[in-house]
C-alpha cells in the first residue's frame, strides 16, 4: 500500500494495554471497512512489558517503538511514523469509541484541520470519568484555555480527536507528556488553523490496572503549560496593573501625606510599596517581552504580526535610550539630596522632606539598570541562528515498519 493511497491512520498510544488493545484494533478496522476507507492503525508503543507488541502485530496493526517516554513522545512518534493524510488519535483502554468515527472523518474531509471531540456533549457514561475530573479538573482547565487563547473548544483535554497530518506536523509540537494534548489545541489556535468540535461519547475503560493519569500531576503539567504558552495573562497583564498602580500611588503620595480617616494616614511607606510595585511591574513586563520573544524565536509559539511589529519598534537603542534618560534622573535626585545634605554641614537631615525625593531617584534609577538589562537579553534572543529540525527530528524513534 503506497503513503499516498492511506486517507486515515488511527493512532493509538500504547503502554501495557494488552487487556483492551485487541478490542479497540477490531472496532477501528471494523469502522474503516463499513466506511470503505483506505487506512492503517499504528500502535505508538512506549515500552510495553505485557506483550501488546505482538498482540497488535497479530491483529494487523502496525507497532511504531517510541524510546522516549511519556504520552506526548508517544502520539508524536506515532504522527511522524504514519502513512495517513488524516490521523485520528485516541487511547487504547477502549474508553474511546473508534467504531463510530463518521462525524471526526466528515470533518476533516470539510477542510477542518483539527477535530476535537467534546465528551460532555456527546455522553460521560456512569464511572467513566473521576467526579474531580468532570465537575472541576476538565471544566475549569478547559475554561482558562478558552480565556486565555480565545478558542470555543469546550473539551481541551478530549483523547479523541483527528486532524489533518501536514498541518499538525508545522506545528512544531515540542512536550512529551499530557500537556501534549493540550499544547496542540493551544498551538492550532495560534497558528489560525481550522478547528472543528464534535460530540463524542466516554465510556469506562476495560482495563483491571490503574490508569497512567495522576489527577494533580497532570493537571499541573496542563495549567502551567497554558500559563507559560500566554505570557501577556502570566506576565503582561499583572505587570501593566503593578506599575499603573504604583504610579498612581506615587502621584498620589508625592506632595505629602494624605488621610484618608482619622485613624488611617498614607504616608512614606506606602509610598515606598508603590515604588516596589513599579519595579516588579516593569521586571514583570520584561518577562512578558522576553518570554514571548524565546518562545516565538523557539517554535514553542507561532509568530504574532502584532508582537512583531512591537518588537521591532522596540529596538535596543531606542531601549537605552529610555534607560539612560530614567538613570540620569535618578542620579540628578540623588545628587540634589547629597547638596541639600550638604548644605546642612552633612548634618541631619529633616526625615519627611528628603525620604520622598530619595524614593522616587532610587526607583528611577533602578528602574533604568532593569530596563538596560532587558534590553541587551532580548536582543540576545534575536542574534540569527539556523532553524531547528521540527516535530520528526523531535522524537528519538525505533520504527519496526514491518
Amino acid at each position: 500500500m503506497a503513503d499516498r493511497d492511506v486517507e486515515l491512520t488511527v493512532l493509538m498510544p500504547c503502554l501495557n494495554e494488552v487487556e483492551t488493545l485487541q478490542i479497540c484494533v477490531e472496532k477501528a478496522q471494523g469502522f474503516m471497512k463499513r466506511a470503505n476507507i483506505i487506512g492503517e492503525i499504528i500502535i505508538a508503543d512506549n515500552g510495553s512489558t505485557d506483550g501488546s507488541q505482538d498482540l497488535a502485530k497479530s491483529l494487523g496493526a502496525r507497532v511504531i517503538h517510541v524510546a522516549q517516554k511519556g504520552y506526548g513522545a508517544a502520539i508524536g512518534g506515532g504522527i511522524s511514523a504514519a502513512r495517513g493524510k488524516y490521523i485520528i488519535m485516541g487511547d487504547a483502554d477502549d474508553s474511546y469509541d473508534f467504531a463510530n468515527l463518521e462525524r471526526y472523518v466528515k470533518a476533516l474531509r470539510e477542510g477542518n484541520q483539527l477535530v476535537m471531540g467534546n465528551r460532555f456533549a456527546g455522553g460521560v457514561a456512569p464511572g467513566a470519568m473521576p467526579p474531580l475530573h468532570r465537575y472541576i479538573g476538565n471544566p475549569v482547565l478547559s475554561f482558562i484555555g478558552r480565556v486565555l487563547f480565545k478558542t470555543k473548544i469546550g473539551d481541551f483535554h478530549c483523547g479523541l480527536r483527528g486532524f489533518d497530518r501536514a498541518a499538525i506536523i508545522e506545528l512544531n509540537l515540542r512536550t512529551t507528556g499530557m500537556e501534549f494534548a493540550s499544547e496542540m489545541v493551544v498551538k492550532a489556535t495560534l497558528g489560525g488553523l481550522k478547528i472543528a468540535e464534535v460530540p463524542t461519547t466516554l465510556s469506562p475503560d476495560g482495563r483491571t490496572r490503574s490508569p497512567h493519569l495522576r489527577s494533580f500531576r497532570d493537571g499541573w503539567r496542563h495549567l502551567r503549560f497554558l500559563l507559560l504558552f500566554s505570557p501577556r495573562w502570566l506576565f503582561l497583564y499583572p505587570g501593566i496593573t503593578l506599575v499603573l498602580v504604583g504610579l498612581f500611588a506615587t502621584g498620589f503620595l508625592l506632595p505629602g501625606p494624605v488621610q484618608l480617616t482619622p485613624d488611617i494616614e498614607l504616608d512614606v511607606h506606602t509610598l515606598l510599596v508603590a515604588a516596589m510595585s513599579i519595579l516588579v511591574g516593569l521586571q514583570s513586563i520584561s518577562f512578558a517581552l522576553i518570554g514571548r520573544s524565546f518562545a516565538t524565536r523557539y517554535g514553542f509559539i507561532p509568530p504574532s504580526e502584532r508582537f512583531g511589529k512591537i518588537l521591532e519598534a522596540l529596538t535596543l537603542e531606542w531601549i537605552l535610550l529610555f534607560s539612560l534618560i530614567l538613570m540620569a534622573g535618578g542620579v540628578l535626585g540623588l545628587f540634589w539630596a547629597v547638596n541639600q545634605w550638604a548644605g546642612t554641614g552633612f548634618g541631619e537631615l529633616a526625615y519627611s522632606q528628603m525620604i520622598r525625593p530619595m524614593i522616587i531617584s532610587m526607583t528611577a534609577l533602578v528602574a533604568g539598570l532593569q530596563t538596560m538589562m532587558t534590553g541587551f537579553l532580548s536582543s540576545m534572543i534575536s542574534i540569527p541562528f539556523f532553524e531547528q529540525r521540527g516535530i520528526e527530528g523531535a522524537v528519538e524513534l525505533d520504527i519496526d515498519r514491518t
